[in-house]
């Protein structure tokens, strides 16, 4: 079985036990997280499609780790006029495990 759901203003398809690095979300590591956007859900032959979302379908994860990313440079400058600006960013990530999808 096999869901797309939205998180993040993001759409991942996800299906049992799969891994996923998603938007940060404000949930602790080991604890449960309900996604209720289900745009799609369906297995095979059938399929659930929304409009916008699939009524009464969720898709139940597990928390694994906060984080944040690999730190990305973004660098500016203006030729001929010694202006130069350097910043760095890491993008925080919550990695979730797909635990159960009810359709």
């Amino acid at each position: 079985m096999y869901a797309i759901i939205v998180t993040g203003g993001k759409q991942y398809k996800v299906s049992e036990g799969d891994m996923l690095f998603i938007e940060k979300l404000e949930a602790e590591e080991g604890s449960a997280v309900t996604f209720d956007q289900v745009l799609l859900a369906g297995e095979g032959e059938s399929v659930k499609v929304g409009a916008p979302t699939v009524d009464g379908a969720t898709v139940e994860a597990k928390v694994l780790k906060n984080g944040k990313a690999k730190k990305i440079y973004v660098f500016k400058m203006k030729r001929k006029k010694n202006e130069r600006k350097k910043k760095g960013h890491r993008q925080p990530f919550t990695k979730v495990e797909i635990t159960k999808i009810n359709a």
